[in-house]
């Protein structure tokens, strides 16, 4: 089927709860969270799709949804020509007063927009991983295959094996899955890299007819948990008709060779920080300056950010960090740090290895180390997050195992026990 005839629907699954980014979901969809100063972890998925051409996309929200559908009402609206569109769909309980029981219960609720729109392949992502993929080549893999289903993959190295879904490709059809490993202990490795496997990265392509008859099949059961990678794949590999796409061959114009097959689930908020690192470098892991495959997000008409000294001449240091619009650094430093959109740090504030949310204000004199602060938080003068877990821990904050603090939206950071 010639590429400009064949028609093909984005689906995006982004009714997850995220409980282990807690408090950074309490009042917000996963995929809504913020990340990398401006965006929302859903640009990610959203913007690959659209850099792969296609125009046709659904996302199915369901907990929490509402600064999910802002966000996707106010930056990604099309213009309607060419029925072109990014729209969110709530759950509809179309099959009874009910949630979403999993990701393909998601789609068998959801069924009718595909009946709607016809496609000939459907595209499903999740919303709350970061990456570059170009969509467009995975699918013409898929249909050259002549699989039902494809997954598309990353190498792991075999020891991170049992942190992941693992595909068990045959040697003699290396495109074809043979077993769906979740994960496994002592698999096997790559016919062509014995110290690698291949891991599933949550993104699928489906030959539509094919899908629709699996998710229907998949309700009737009592057994199922009606998840994508955990019941559908498994269904097509037991049928044959499953196979891999190794992000490997995946060639996204502008990429790296430093960035070019990066992938992570910012599932915890140990991964979340740590992709946030990634960001930072001189030359960094995760490249968000490719202005040949960018990473869309809403750009609201805001000043640059600026430096100043303080009142007394002292000059603002600001070393390995992103510093987004509308934001005012004065007399401090910042140091290996993302800070979000219209924040303020003020004179002799010190601010490391830490995220910021929009609106922050670290006031005079604060330290700030090595923590997350979600949206609106205030850090008075002298005061501390980061660097007494104990006191951090008392003042009701979250407290990684790895001494990562998260103080949750709207919070004020007092010097002394209580915080308001």
């Amino acid at each position: 089927m010639a590429a400009a005839t064949r028609k093909v629907l984005g689906i995006v699954l982004a009714g997850g709860e995220g409980k282990r980014l807690m408090p950074l979901t309490l009042d917000r969809a996963k995929p809504a969270v913020p990340f990398g100063g401006h965006y929302r972890l859903i640009d990610f998925a959203l913007s690959n799709l659209m850099n792969s051409g296609l125009r046709q996309v659904v996302v199915l929200t369901q907990y929490k949804s509402h600064s999910l559908d802002r966000h996707i009402s106010q930056l990604w609206r099309m213009s309607g020509m060419f029925n072109s569109y990014v729209t969110s769909v709530p759950a509809q309980q179309r099959l009874g007063k009910r949630w979403y029981l999993g990701s393909a219960d998601a789609i068998l609720q959801s069924l009718n927009l595909v009946y709607d729109e016809k496609p000939d392949y459907i595209v499903v992502v999740g919303a709350d991983h970061v990456y570059r993929m170009d969509f467009e080549a995975m699918l013409e893999a898929h249909i050259a295959s002549g699989a039902e289903c494809t997954v598309a993959a990353i190498r792991q190295p075999i020891s991170l094996a049992n942190q992941f879904g693992v595909i068990d490709v045959d040697p003699a059809q290396p495109d074809s899955i043979r077993d769906f490993l979740e994960k496994p202990a002592d698999p096997q490795g790559l016919p062509d890299s014995p110290g690698e496997v291949l891991a599933s990265m949550g993104n699928y392509i489906f030959t539509t007819d094919a899908l629709v008859d699996a998710v229907l099949k998949d309700g009737e059961r009592t057994d199922s948990n009606h998840d994508m990678g955990g019941d559908i794949v498994p269904y097509f590999v037991e049928k044959g008709t499953a196979g891999v796409y190794d992000l490997k061959y995946n060639d996204v114009p502008g990429s790296t060779a430093r960035d070019r097959s990066y992938w992570r689930d910012v599932g915890t908020i140990e991964s979340y920080f740590d992709a946030h690192q990634d960001l930072i470098s001189v030359l960094p892991i995760f490249n968000l300056y490719n202005n040949e495959w960018p990473i869309f997000s809403r750009q609201d008409n805001m000043p640059p950010a600026k430096f100043t000294r303080d009142a007394r001449g002292t000059l603002s240091t600001v070393i390995d960090s992103i510093v987004s619009l509308g934001t005012v650094i004065s007399g401090a430093h910042i140091e290996r740090s993302v800070v979000g959109t219209r924040a303020s740090v003020d004179s002799g504030a010190m601010v490391t290895d830490s995220i910021a949310f929009d609106d922050a204000r670290i006031s005079k004199g604060a330290t700030v180390r090595r923590a997350i602060l979600d949206k609106n938080v205030v850090v008075e003068a002298g005061a501390t997050v980061g660097v007494d877990a104990e006191l951090d821990r008392l003042r009701g904050f979250t407290v990684t195992d790895t001494g990562i603090t998260v103080v949750g939206k709207n919070v004020c950071v007092t010097r002394g026990l209580k915080s308001r």
